[in-house]
């Protein structure tokens, strides 16, 4: 099980080569209900996110009602029915970040982007997201791209931070 498995790579891959690689996957994972998790974490890595079909195809190969494998997907915020953008752009609205311009925050960001909470850009780059604490409530607001946190923000700073990523 020492294979990595990277979301870049995934991508050049054929829908036929995804499947078989998740399906040597489920049969590494010994078809374990208790490794459901961890199967549907790099599912998502191969393909990006976890439809219907996908779902489906591990209810499947592991034996499992498909109502149990959606009911794991749907429950964690981590997994997704969409595919997401190469840069997650997720918007604190906890009370100190709301209290301290959050809400302009993610205003500004939807109309920089031209999306919606939970949309992606057309050309893939960033999805907007909202989460509720980053822990960096002294140092609100916050927003995180991907693994950074960007603290003491304001609408006027949106561009220049976004600018970095394009």
């Amino acid at each position: 099980m020492a294979k990595v498995y990277e979301k870049n790579r995934c991508k050049e891959m054929t829908e036929s080569e995804k499947y078989a690689l998740l399906d040597d996957v489920i049969r590494d994972y010994d078809k374990k209900e208790s490794n459901l998790i961890q199967i549907l974490h790099i599912g998502q890595v191969i393909f990006g996110c976890l439809p219907l079909e996908v779902q489906i195809f591990i209810a499947e190969r592991m034996d499992l009602p498909l109502s149990k494998v959606s009911g794991v997907v749907t429950f964690y915020s981590y997994f997704s029915l969409e595919p997401k953008g190469d840069y997650i752009i997720s918007v604190c609205l906890g009370t100190a970040c709301y209290v301290r311009g959050g809400k302009q925050i993610m205003e500004k960001l939807k109309e920089l982007l031209c999306i919606d909470v939970g949309e992606t850009t057309g050309d893939m780059k960033f999805t907007l997201e909202v989460v509720r604490c980053m822990g960096a409530c002294g140092l609100a607001p916050a927003i995180r791209i991907n693994d950074k946190v960007y603290k003491r923000v304001n609408p006027n700073k949106l561009k220049q931070i976004l600018d970095q990523y394009k």
